[in-house]
């Protein structure tokens, strides 16, 4: 046989390998299954290389088995310091909590106070003061920690909470934050007693991509301080600056800070992350007694994650727009929905349900904002509003139900949010904070353009092209 029929034979063979691949694999939508079908066939031998790198949404056997076996393993949250939730939450809501409840196995929490932050500096502020009072322990994740005027500002007020006898435990992601892993801040936090380490460590990349897919990260954004003080949202710990990507700076963030019993179920989400990485057993930290209970909001925490159940965040977000009676608000910076997920959009409009998008105008990540485009008409058309942020970077994830319910957190509405990443978000009723939350939507609106059906139909045939092609592989971006 001649050599280039034996080389095309075997590469037919491979290419029939990975496709089988593709078809059995468990947990993968149809139209991602026939995405990289045609990138296997339509791209020989490259097809097959980027499947190898990013096909597989995978940790790794060993270590997601660990993340497991870690997580089901952590001790129960004491009971008792709450109030009954039940009657706290409307009935027409509480289907979302046992929902929610269902993805890692926080069940809702009453007796919270929250208060949401001015801007990104203020929360960076905010969260040192809090450091500095910090009387026993503090547990941080960031997935993007730079060395920045913020981010100087909490390693050194870790530092100085580290020597003045607080357990302070900080963890950060391999990739996001690998230039900060290497700084001299780090190194001092280490040396002044912080214990420092990495979630999702790169090591040699080649070798890495043989145990699971290098892009898989952790994209939490967690604060717990002394079991019962938390932040959570969309912010990492940096300038709003944001100096690796400075021309779509200002980077326009959201942080609740927020207290009472769902701190604790942020820091079992915490000690998840840190026991599978470094072993150290915080148990007795998550079994400590409540303090006499306080009036509050109900709310719980909705960890996701490879790992976790899948598909658990678009569950989430799709569930959340079937609830909406009357009015639907969101931001995200990255939207590239599954199917379900646009289909609940549409109907929610198309039953009277005033929804409005936010977006930012310029995204730093060409690909997404052009997929995100793709779906303009079609949500246009069924009566959703459009609105495209022009006052930097909006990288606030918030979502408002009927005025009184709120999701805030990590999570994007793209298929790295859903399917790769590990994501931290909070759902809560209160009214009153979530009054707050529209507020800062209202004001993000002030600084938006509104996309109509006219502006849709005037794009050029080659933007059109361009956003549907993108946005046809949106199932493997």
């Amino acid at each position: 046989m001649p050599p280039t029929t034996l080389l095309i034979l075997t590469h037919l063979l491979v290419e029939t390998i990975f496709i089988l691949r593709v078809l059995t694999r468990p947990h993968r939508e149809p139209t991602s299954r026939v995405a990289w079908i045609v990138v296997i066939l339509t791209l020989p031998a490259v097809g097959i290389i980027l499947y190898v790198l990013f096909g597989e949404t995978t940790i790794g056997k060993k270590q997601a088995a660990r993340m497991k076996t870690v997580f089901m393993a952590l001790p129960s949250i004491p009971t008792g310091a709450e109030v009954e939730v039940e009657t706290q939450i409307p009935e027409r809501y509480r289907p979302l909590f046992h929902l929610g409840a269902s993805v890692s196995g926080f069940q809702p929490v009453s007796g919270n106070q929250a208060i949401l932050m001015k801007d990104s500096n203020a929360s960076i502020d905010h969260m040192v003061a809090d450091i500095e009072a910090a009387k026993d322990h503090i547990h941080l994740l960031f997935y993007i920690w730079l060395e920045d005027n913020n981010g100087i500002k909490i390693a050194e007020a870790l530092q100085r909470a580290a020597k003045r006898g607080v357990r302070c435990r900080a963890l950060v992601d391999g990739l996001g934050s690998r230039a900060f892993i290497r700084s001299s801040q780090w190194r001092r936090m280490r040396s002044a007693g912080v214990n420092v380490a990495t979630a999702l460590p790169i090591g040699n990349p080649l070798a890495r991509v043989l145990t699971g897919r290098i892009d898989l990260r952790n994209h939490r954004k967690i604060l717990v301080i002394d079991g019962d003080l938390t932040y959570c949202g969309s912010q990492n710990c940096a300038d709003p600056e944001f100096r690796v990507k400075p021309k779509y700076a200002p980077w326009v963030d959201v942080m609740f800070r927020l207290q009472g019993p769902v701190a604790r179920q942020n820091l079992k989400l915490f000690a998840s992350d840190w026991t599978a990485y470094t072993g150290e057993n915080l148990d007795n930290l998550i079994t400590e007694p409540f303090a006499a209970a306080t009036p509050g909001f109900s709310a719980q925490v909705i960890g996701t994650g490879p790992t976790f159940r899948d598909s658990a965040m678009p569950e989430i977000f799709t569930a959340l727009v079937h609830a909406a009676q009357h009015r639907l608000i969101i931001s995200t910076p990255y939207y590239v929905p599954n199917e379900p997920l646009q289909s609940a959009l549409e109907a929610a409009a198309l039953r009277g349900v005033d929804i409005t998008l936010i977006f930012p105008e310029r995204n730093d990540s060409f690909v997404v904002g052009a997929a995100s485009r793709s779906y303009y008409a079609d949500l246009l058309q069924a009566g959703v509003r459009i609105h495209e942020y022009r006052g930097g970077l909006l990288h606030s994830k918030t979502l408002t139900l009927d005025g009184e319910v709120s999701l805030i957190g990590s999570a994007n509405m793209d298929r790295r949010s859903f399917d790769l990443n590990y994501e931290n978000n909070i759902l809560l009723y209160d009214p009153k904070t979530t009054a707050s939350l529209i507020e800062r939507q209202t004001q993000y609106l002030g600084q938006s353009k509104e996309i109509t059906q006219d502006d849709v139909a005037a794009w050029s045939v080659a933007i059109r092209l361009r956003n549907n092609a993108v946005a046809a592989m949106g199932p493997i971006l």
